[in-house]
This record gives structure tokens, sequence and C-alpha cells, in this order.
């Protein structure tokens, strides 16, 4: 102690920077400021995630990394970025458009970071509360928006009422996630009978839903809801539980569907944007996804194994949308709005394999219990499904939360593991514990 109180700052600062521990404890930060800027900036996102691949380089143990590539759920997303960086030699896109393609495949390299630096470090848990408090304040700004629409960044936008920053569906992506990950801790904790924490975690899970209800919801959630709800009470509840949290729900729903006319508009609009487009040929969000789906196929089939390499989807789609079929007034992407089809049209099937590696290889990793497992598999069937109706694996937002979900869950269960395999004992993991209060 004497020693230490006769330091210097620059001492101090110079011990600190030569000291392995506090590299890793600066590592940890900065992910944990990564995860809690996702909701709110893109930039800050970037940036805190720029910092934390900065700090892991000093005292990296390139020989234990570079070992850590070779595994399969590192592999895979590492191969889809190299197919991409491929496919730009076949593609007939402008340069800078094949390389900007490139761009939402980049941050899959990212995994196999946080699955390294997360198998070491004992934080990853605080990844995941930051992201929920961030999300949870969001949720509080949403109702102010909701309110007083003057104080939200996007003014003027009907479809974007409730929403402080970004849009509906990511903000929709992020409550449907942080609330239905909370349903696993509420378990855990009746069962403790620590009913006060349980009651608040609960709390906090319907604030979510309650404000995609009464304030904005996109049809996407409204589709998946349900599927991850289902998938939590076949894994973790029994019959009888799951019996009565349905009629618990459905009555719910039915209160929540009575009550909210922001509700029964969202879910009209599937007929109504359909009966638009098919019956008065007027552009609609289904619309386009109709005429991009068809379209996709047809690209497909042009090139079936190798697809027409990357950053081609916008060429082809504007060429077709200067057809007789096209219908006047839909708006010319070059993304499909499914993952699937849109890694098809770029590198057909040699790309759908790989694609479907990485979701597959991410779902057996979080075979387990525990929460970092339940967390895990939540977000990868999350992005598997609402990559029916979106990119969302190559969007920023979605694709960030499969990125640090898979990254920092996948780490910790793998931490787990060894644990157990150390101590010879495989006792259930119960995280709970390790950071909730007695």
């Amino acid at each position: 102690m004497t020693t230490l109180a006769g330091e210097t700052t620059g001492q101090v600062l110079w011990r600190r920077l030569r000291s392995p521990a506090a590299w890793s404890e600066t590592v940890d930060v900065f992910a944990i400021l990564t995860a809690a800027s996702l909701p709110w900036a893109t930039s800050l996102t970037a940036i805190f995630n720029a910092a934390f691949l900065i700090c892991m380089v000093p005292f990296l143990d390139f020989k234990a990394f570079l070992h850590s590539l070779k595994r399969p759920i590192c592999a895979a997303p590492i191969a889809l970025f190299l197919l991409a960086v491929a496919g730009t030699l076949w593609s007939d896109a402008a340069w800078g458009t094949r390389f900007y393609a490139v761009g939402p495949t980049v941050k899959l390299l990212v995994i196999p970071v946080l699955l390294y630096h997360f198998e070491r470090s004992k934080r990853g848990h605080w990844v995941f509360i930051a992201f929920l408090a961030s999300c949870a304040l969001l949720s509080v700004m949403s109702w102010l928006v909701a309110f007083y629409p003057g104080l939200s960044l996007k003014p003027g936008d009907p479809l974007e009422r409730g929403v402080f920053v970004k849009n509906y569906i990511d903000q929709s992506q992020e409550f449907t996630l942080c609330a239905i990950a909370l349903a696993y801790p509420v378990v855990v904790l009746l069962r403790d009978k620590r009913y006060w924490l349980a009651g608040l975690l609960t709390a906090l899970a319907l604030s979510f839903f309650v404000n995609m209800a009464f304030v904005v919801v996109s049809r996407t959630a409204l589709v998946t809801v349900p599927i991850m709800l289902a998938l939590f009470a076949l894994l973790h509840l029994t019959w009888r539980s799951i019996a009565i949290i349905s009629a618990v729900l459905l009555a719910g729903a039915a209160i929540a569907w009575l009550a909210s006319p922001q509700l029964r508009k969202t879910v009209d609009t599937f007929s109504r944007d359909y009966r638009l487009y098919t019956q008065e040929k007027v552009p609609t969000s289904m619309g386009e996804r109709l005429v991009y789906w068809q379209n996709s196929i047809q690209f497909f089939a042009q090139a079936p194994v190798a697809g027409h390499g990357t950053g081609s989807g916008y060429g082809l789609f504007d060429k077709v949308s200067k057809g007789d079929e096209w219908v006047h007034g839909v708006r010319v992407f070059p993304n499909p709005h499914n993952q699937t089809l849109h890694v098809a049209v770029q590198w057909g099937v040699i790309g759908i394999a790989v694609l479907y590696t990485i979701w597959i290889l991410h779902l057996l990793l979080f075979r387990g219990d525990g929460l970092a497992n339940w967390i895990g598999l939540l977000v990868v069937v999350q992005n598997v499904f609402t990559s029916l109706f979106n990119s969302h694996l190559f969007d920023f937002h979605e694709g960030w939360m499969y990125v640090i979900g898979v990254g920092v869950a996948g780490g910790t269960v793998i931490r787990a593991k060894r644990g157990e395999a150390k101590m010879g004992d495989a006792v259930p993991e119960r995280p709970l514990a390790s950071f909730l209060p007695p």
C-alpha cells in the first residue's frame, strides 16, 4: 500500500499500460459500451467497436487466437466474408459497388474475436446488462416521443411514431429480444422463490411489449414474437405451465388488440398492402417484397452455382425495372429483402450453403442450459426468422445484434464448458447466481 501511495500518476499509468489484466478490463469496457450504444447511435457503435479491437492487440496471444479461428463456429463467418471478396471477381457491377457490397460482411469477422475474448473474460454478462439497460432507457424515450413528437430526431414521419432514433424496425427488434430474453431469468428466479426480483424483471419485459402494442411495432416483430415465445416454452416449461401461460398471453393479446388502435392498424397493413398491390397495382412494402422475391428467384436460376457476383443486385433489379411487368412506383434496391435470396443472387448455392452453415453451427453452439445459452439461441433464431423478410445479417443494426449476441454469449458458454470440464463435474450452469443480488 505504501509503495502504491508513493507512485506518481505517470507511474500508475505506465504500470497499467504494462498490465495484461488492465488491457483486458479496457477491452471489456469497450465491448460494454458498444452494446450500450447500439440502440442509439451508429457512429458510436463503430467507434467503440474499433477501440475494442485495438485494445486487444498489445497482449493478444496470436498463436492461440489463430488456432481458435480453425473452429467451425469461427471459420464459417470468415468464409462468408472471403466469398464476398472473391465474388467481386465475377460481378458485372462497378468496382466501387462491388467493394461497397463487401462491407456488410466485414462485421462477421468480429464474431471470432468476441468468441476468443469472452472465453477468457468473466464480464460477458455485463454486455447483456448494458444492452438491456440501454433498451429500457430507449423505451422510456419512445413513450416521451409518442406524446411529444417534437422530441424525436425523426419528426414528421407517421411510420416512425414513438421512435427517437433510427427506425421502428430496429426498435422493435431490440424490444422483442430484450422482452423474451428476460423470460429465462424470471423462470429461474421464481423457482428459487426470489419473487420480488422476478416481479421486477417481469414488469420490465411487459413494458417492452406494452410499448410495442400501444406505440409502434414492426410487422416482422409481430410474426417472430410467437415463434420465440414458443421456443422458450418448449425448452423451459412443462406442458401444464405452457397451457396456463398460453391462456394468459392470449387474454393479454386480446386486451391489447381491443385497446390499441395502433396494433390493429399495423396488423391490418398485411392484407391492405397485399390487396393494394395485387388488385390496384399500388406500390406497397409487401408488394415490393413480392416483386423482389419473384425476380430474385429468376436471377438465381440464371446463375445457380456461384451467382452473379458481389454487388450485382442493383444492376439486375434496375434492368428488370425498365420492363413492362415492373409495377410503376416500386423502388429499385440492391437488396431483395430476404437474406437467403440476397446471398443466392450474389453467390448462388455456394453462398446459401455458407450462410446456412453459419446459422446451424451457431444454433448448435447454444444447445445447453443457462442464460448465455438462452440469449445466444434467441439471437440466432430471431435473425433466422426476421431474415425471411429482410437481409438482417447484412443490415447494420440487426447484423451487429447478431455479431455481439453470438460472440459474447458464445464465448461465455465455451468458458463455462471449459470450467465444468476442468472440475470434472457437469453441473448445469446457474448464471444468475454470478451477478444477481442475493
